[in-house]
């Protein structure tokens, strides 16, 4: 833990240098391949970044921020493009907003803002889940597959919601929230596009779905330019998660993760599709029941190709076993610096 520490602090240090680097060229070169030509080496550099790593949580914030975001963003910042355009006005919230999954909230809606306390239920729950690991030989195939949604789910809102506090107390502005209540989701195309880690689709939607719509729209019809492009942000959805299930696991590709994605890729096009053409005004359907098939579908499907090769590897209980250690770790430390204070004092 002590070696991954460092190693984390390291890696960081190097990123914001060569982002800064890349705010740098901004002043130099105009937007287009030329400046594009100088950022590529930043991102084949974030490409090898995560490999530095044995712990899975330095190595999964690395992918995500990194090697996934930073790169899709700076790759667009090359073309005055995503949420890098316009400029920040100064280089610490350039670094900010490239190395954090963190968006400027611009034309602010008015939304429901849960208490305080719902996060402590969260980290509650999530406590109770870890623990509910040791007794998995006595569960059904089913309750683990909740139990292994519900974990992937509450890590990520766990990890990242007081990041985005901080952050956007220290930049002085409202952030985007990165999820919103993904289980009240209505519709495939309502949960992956406006309330599942909201940080990808506002990469995805400049970066693929846009430039394929715009594409095909030459030579198709505009309904099936919008299908190519929802089936092509979900196809490179699925390439990038299987890169990232290589760093976690360390093992070939299996293609089963970039299968899910190609399937929501499929049936959120076709339910789109089915509401433009009214097919889905026939049959009226309550919110709750909507909202159970929707949950339901991406529970199922994830348990028959997201999870198992994260299963496989052992990468779910490595996960719980690093909170533990991670707490561990943090109480010795803890403990020692007031250890060492008392001994000065006394």
């Amino acid at each position: 833990m002590e070696e991954d520490l460092k190693n984390f602090i390291k890696v960081w240090v190097s990123a914001i240098i060569s982002i800064s680097y890349c705010y740098y060229l901004s002043t130099r070169f105009k937007s287009g391949v030329f400046r594009l030509l100088f950022i590529l080496p930043v991102c084949v550099q974030f490409l090898f970044l995560p490999l530095c790593f044995s712990s899975l949580h330095f190595t999964g914030f690395t992918v995500f921020s990194l090697t996934w975001l930073a790169n899709f963003k700076l790759i667009l910042f090359s073309f005055n493009k995503g949420p890098l355009y316009p400029t920040p006005p100064n280089i610490y919230q350039f670094i900010c907003f490239t190395c954090f999954p963190i968006k400027l909230q611009q034309n602010p809606k008015p939304r429901i803002h849960l208490p305080k306390w719902v996060f402590a239920i969260r980290v509650a729950i999530f406590g109770v889940l870890l623990y509910m690991y040791d007794y998995k030989k006595d569960m059904s195939s089913n309750v683990l597959l909740v139990l292994y949604s519900l974990h992937i789910y509450l890590e990520f809102e766990i990890l990242l919601a007081p990041l985005k506090l901080l952050l956007s107390m220290l930049l002085g502005c409202d952030l985007e929230p990165q999820f919103n209540e993904p289980y009240l989701a209505t519709s495939l195309q309502d949960f992956w596009g406006r309330r599942w880690n909201l940080m990808v689709p506002a990469i995805l939607r400049p970066a693929v779905y846009v430039p394929v719509r715009r594409i095909t729209e030459r030579n198709m019809k505009s309904e099936h330019a919008k299908f190519l492009g929802v089936f092509a942000t979900f196809l490179v959805s699925g390439a990038v998660h299987e890169l990232i299930f290589f760093y976690f696991t360390r093992e070939s590709p299996t293609g089963e993760v970039t299968l899910y994605f190609i399937l929501h890729g499929v049936c959120t096009a076709a339910e789109v599709a089915a509401k433009r053409t009214g097919l889905l005004k026939r049959w009226k359907m309550s919110v709750m029941v909507s909202r159970l098939l929707t949950v339901g579908f991406v529970v199922v499907t994830g348990g028959w190709l997201f999870f198992p090769p994260l299963i496989r590897s052992g990468m779910i209980e490595r996960l719980s076993n690093e909170v533990f250690l991670s707490t561990d770790f943090t109480k010795q430390k803890v403990f020692s610096i007031f250890g060492e204070f008392s001994r000065i004092l006394g």
